[in-house]
């Protein structure tokens, strides 16, 4: 009885809140929950934390990792050759370090300084470690003998026989090659590059103070103002005043010496390390291993691309040069602070739909709904809403998924941190917190993801509204999350994202087009307050006003990943990454270079994707052929989604695509290239063309 009552203040207060702001009942679970104000947990505030994705983390626990008694050389390391034994040994090592994983998210996103100091010291701890393993020359003995023994290796089952070849992989781009001298400078090497990569991370974000009196008066309230200073932190991308966004940009990438120094220094320890285990250059070590393979490779599709892009880019930027001469007659000249703003107006206009009036049909718990019913229909997996238990998560309005096959069970956990607030990261990303993989007991670990995006907070009077590339987004970081819970592998070096970069992004980038799809929409686009609806007419029309200027922005990320190989090729360079960015900027884009400005101090995928930024155009080539060959007649067709994609996402070590083997599938300029200009007639009409802003903040 006792239960009932408390039961029934609760949902009375619940539907108290809902009729408050006149929201629509008739959600699903995960729809209604993400539609409802967060109530205030207890965060344990005070004293030590309590249990986070099942670790105990304090800030002086999390400063430094324990080795293991004994050391290197513990029965850990023994280094028996006899079946798996070996791999599974380096496995098992391997599984400790990649909680590492843990450290970084906490290092980026903790809200507390003392946490992320600590977690930061922990990455620098454990990857010093992962280097000095790399480089241990018995254990790449008895590794290279067992796979050069043909009876023992044959007696490995296909994916154990996947991670030892990974794992001597490792080895041989890490240098065991070397001598003891050459060796322990490659070690030295790596780990000043993680020192470099994590200054240069932390520098691409910090805003920038400027005098007063450098700007007009009237654009001083677009930015903080701190005495006789003004900061501008970002980009103002959308802002409709031209002296706003030129101010902004001019400001924000002024050169800042100390960064400018950090790059260079990454930049030429990353070629040194290249070139004393034996390469050419960084690009020719890290594309081992992709789907592309050579810097050669890449450049040829880039370069492809960027000449088949080029005259439908010119037309875009003259179609942003005439709406800036209607609007600004005085000023005409675009600029590159120009084309996210302008190109916006001309795709409103196009589609005769303010794109605000889409935000009550995208409210965050009816995009929820519609990720629930699409992933149910196409995999027969549901999301559940779980509470966390207390200290459990870091912000009171982060949620906890459940993700539950409908045979197989429980597949692994989501945390959404959907919401924005101080000190978090402003960009959109997915983290793996723990990779799924069978434990010593036969038992199978359930992988744990976060999804860290940037959405307003609700009002009083309404849940978080989306706009449509909000919507898109958050199908897009799903899309990783479901790479993460369905990659089922036997080992965590191999499950779910761990795969080749080049191909990563295939699964997030399709999840985009059901995102654009009216048929999957329909489901789950209704009015928060009314429950209407979103009439297919403004569904139409938004996909239309999409292929507007898709080329220009495509020929942005061209550029970024052109610039990308040249940063990582042959050094000595013989000019500074200013001059590369002025020289690439006018081969690959078509807009000047602003002088006074290096907006590479700000690219921090530099870091992340060092030589390998053009994966995002090659997942979305590869993306676009499995949406066209599977789903486009319907999307929700299940056997095309088990078979062979759902197969391949959970049995993925020995795919062609997934397992860094594949040749580089033919024609992917061309498919790319189609995409932009939306020749398919089909998707011209239900889909058009869309090339995601990777990082808004620097667009």
């Amino acid at each position: 009885m006792r239960g009932a009552m408390l039961c029934a203040r609760r949902l009375g207060g619940l539907r108290a809140r809902l009729g408050a702001r006149q929201v629509s009942t008739s959600w699903s679970p995960v729809g209604a929950a993400f539609n409802v104000r967060p109530q205030g947990r207890r965060l344990d505030l005070f004293g030590e934390r309590q249990v986070r994705f099942g670790v105990s983390l304090t800030p002086r626990s999390a400063e430094r990792p324990r080795p293991a008694p004994g050391g290197p050389r513990s029965a850990l390391f023994e280094t028996r050759v006899c079946s798996f034994e070996l791999t599974w040994c380096l496995y098992s090592k391997e599984t400790d370090f990649c909680k590492v994983k843990l450290a970084d998210f906490v290092r980026i996103a903790h809200p507390e300084a003392a946490f992320r100091e600590a977690a930061e010291e922990a990455c620098r701890s454990i990857g010093t470690a992962v280097e000095k393993l790399n480089t241990n020359v018995e254990l790449y003995q008895s590794l290279q003998k067992l796979l050069a023994d043909e009876r023992l290796a044959d007696s490995l089952d296909p994916e154990t026989r996947r991670v030892a070849e990974l794992f001597l992989f490792d080895f041989e781009i890490s240098g065991i090659h070397l001598d003891n001298d050459k060796r322990r400078r490659a070690v030295d090497l790596n780990v000043k590059i993680l020192d470099l990569s994590s200054t240069f991370l932390m520098g691409t974000n910090l805003p920038v103070k400027a005098e007063k009196h450098l700007l007009p008066e009237r654009v001083w309230h677009h930015f903080e103002v701190a005495g006789d200073h003004v900061v501008v932190d970002g980009l103002r991308a959308e802002a409709p005043d031209d002296l706003v966004r030129e101010a902004a940009y001019k400001i924000f990438l002024y050169p800042n010496a100390g960064q400018l120094k950090c790059l260079e220094e990454l930049l030429s320890n990353r070629d040194l390390l290249a070139k004393l285990v034996g390469y050419e250059s960084f690009s020719h070590r890290a594309l081992q291993g992709t789907m592309a393979r050579s810097p050669e490779t890449v450049m040829q599709f880039l370069e492809k691309l960027s000449d088949k892009l080029s005259e439908r880019t010119m037309k875009d930027f003259e179609m942003m040069r005439g709406m800036k001469m209607k609007l600004n007659p005085q000023n005409s000249e675009l600029m590159p602070w120009d084309p996210p703003y302008y190109s916006s107006l001309i795709r409103a206009e196009r589609s005769s739909v303010e794109p605000g009036a889409y935000g009550p049909f995208f409210s965050l718990g009816a995009c929820m709904d519609g990720l629930d019913v699409l992933l149910g229909r196409l995999l027969g997996v549901s999301l559940r809403v779980q509470q966390p238990a207390p200290g459990e998560v870091w912000a009171q309005d982060v949620r906890k998924l459940a993700v539950v096959h409908e045979s197989e069970g429980l597949l692994g956990y989501i945390y959404c941190d959907f919401f924005q607030r101080a000190d978090k990261p402003h960009q959109d990303c997915h983290f793996t917190i723990r990779g799924g993989r069978v434990r010593e007991d036969g038992s199978y670990q359930l992988p744990v993801v976060v999804l860290m995006l940037n959405l307003p907070q609700p009002s009083r009077d309404s849940p978080t509204l989306l706009t449509p590339g909000m919507m898109e987004n958050l199908f897009h970081e799903m899309g990783h999350a479901m790479h993460s819970m369905l990659g089922r592998t036997r080992y965590q070096h191999v499950t779910g994202t761990r795969c080749p970069t080049d191909f990563a992004e295939v699964p997030s980038i399709l999840m985009e087009y059901f995102a654009a799809d009216y048929r999957v929409v329909q489901q789950f686009a209704r009015h928060y307050q009314t429950g209407q609806s979103l009439p297919r007419s403004m569904v139409s029309r938004l996909c239309e006003s999409k292929k507007v200027c898709a080329a220009a922005d495509m020929q942005l990320q061209v550029f970024y990943a052109a610039l990308d190989q040249l940063y990582h090729g042959p050094h000595p360079r013989g000019r500074c990454t200013t001059d590369v960015l002025r020289a690439t900027q006018e081969r690959f884009y078509g807009l000047p270079y602003v002088p006074g400005t290096a907006w590479q101090l700000r690219f921090s995928h530099l870091v992340g994707y060092g030589a390998k930024y053009y994966s995002y155009l090659m997942s979305r080539a590869v993306a676009s052929m499995v949406w066209r060959e599977c789903f486009l007649q319907d999307p929700f067709n299940r056997y095309a989604s088990e078979a062979p994609f759902h197969r391949r996402l959970r049995k993925r070590p020995r795919v062609r695509l997934g397992s860094g083997r594949g040749e580089l599938p033919r024609g992917l300029g061309v498919t790319a290239e189609a995409e932009a200009r939306g020749q398919s007639r089909v998707e011209e009409t239900r889909m058009g063309a869309r090339f995601r802003r990777r990082d808004s903040r620097l667009s």
